[in-house]
């Protein structure tokens, strides 16, 4: 007869039942472990999926626009277009505009420009204005520059004026730097800068990494529920790419207002901010905008005091900020009604 296959003496049979003891368990965690393992590749799998698909339709820059009936009734040909700001997603930029909707379509219809995940073109955004000028028949266009979006906004309002006959009403400039030297932090750019000019581009987990420690740094700016929505936002698939990040960065860096100075024809501009932004320097930049661009300076008087946080938040301060609109709407831009609080509708 075959014999059993004997159990090799480890030093007793207290030590062979902990060697199965051992090997039991051990199983059992390497299930549990395979079982959440795969788990985790699942949700991973398919973010990347999500993530690929997302970016893959925001590889140009694109005119997004806020449906509005009472604008599209009164004011057929006249559309504001909202330049949003430093890592503000497409769908953050169609926020700003619905918190603001109701004092913008006192003038126009709403639209956003919604940049392209390959990086900052300003040539392409003046060709998506353009297209989109004509497509809807506007004659009148309004700028919302929401911070580093003033920068974007002017450039493409000269170069609208002087390759296709194309003015601008209004420029309105929120808490926007004029400078690279306006921004309080400089320690960002000697690193992205730097960067993203060589040729390196970061990885999603550091740029995450980056926009926690950076919120929580300004925490008195801040709810803790702004905090981790503002960090679960540049963390989601539909977050801007860290390419366009970078290449924003990069344009901060390099813009240079005076070179625009005197090629705005009649548009008229408007700078509000807030004293207590920790972002821009407030005073610094209202200065700068006013001095370049004196013979289009209308207002720079109006402040946002009260916005949490301070530096360009009209999506989460509309209360704030439409008084101030429509405020400018009444001085510069008065209805053939009469002006002033007496709408067309």
């Amino acid at each position: 007869m075959p014999r059993e296959p004997e159990v090799q003496d480890v030093g007793g049979d207290g030590d062979a039942a902990r060697v199965l003891r051992h090997a039991a368990e051990l199983k059992r965690f390497s299930r549990r472990g395979f079982l959440a393992g795969a788990g985790s590749a699942s949700v991973l799998a398919a973010d990347m999926i999500f993530t690929r698909r997302v970016q893959a339709e925001r590889r140009v820059h694109k005119i997004l626009t806020v449906p509005d009936e009472t604008a599209g009734k009164y004011f057929p040909h006249a559309s504001w277009f909202l330049f949003p700001g430093y890592k503000t997603s497409w769908e953050e930029a169609l926020w700003i505009l619905n918190a603001l909707r109701g004092a913008l379509n006192k003038r126009g219809q709403l639209a956003a420009v919604g940049y392209s995940n390959v990086g900052l073109d300003i040539d392409e955004i003046v060709i998506a204005v353009v297209e989109h000028a004509r497509a809807h028949q506007l004659t009148t266009l309004y700028f919302y520059g929401h911070s580093f979006g003033g920068m974007v906004a002017t450039q493409v309002a000269a170069r609208l004026r002087e390759l296709h006959g194309l003015e601008v009403a209004l420029i309105l400039l929120d808490s926007s730097p004029c400078t690279k030297y306006d921004v309080l932090d400089q320690s960002w750019f000697e690193g992205v800068v730097l960067l993203y000019e060589s040729g390196f581009r970061f990885p999603t987990v550091l740029r995450g990494g980056y926009e926690l420690g950076e919120r929580v740094l300004h925490k008195d700016e801040r709810s803790w529920g702004q905090v981790l929505d503002q960090t679960l936002e540049q963390l989601s698939p539909i977050a801007p790419s860290t390419v366009l990040i970078q290449s924003e960065s990069a344009y901060i860096y390099h813009f240079d207002a005076t070179r625009f100075a005197g090629k705005l024809g009649g548009t008229r501009m408007a700078f509000i901010g807030n004293p207590r932004d920790r972002t821009v320097d407030y005073a610094a930049a209202r200065d700068s905008w006013s001095l370049i661009f004196k013979d289009n300076m209308a207002s720079d008087s109006l402040r946002t005091d009260g916005a949490r946080p301070a530096h360009a938040s009209p999506g989460w301060n509309p209360f704030v900020y439409r008084p101030i609109i429509e405020e400018l709407e009444d001085e510069l831009f008065p209805l053939p009604s009469g002006g002033g609080r007496k709408t067309a509708f």
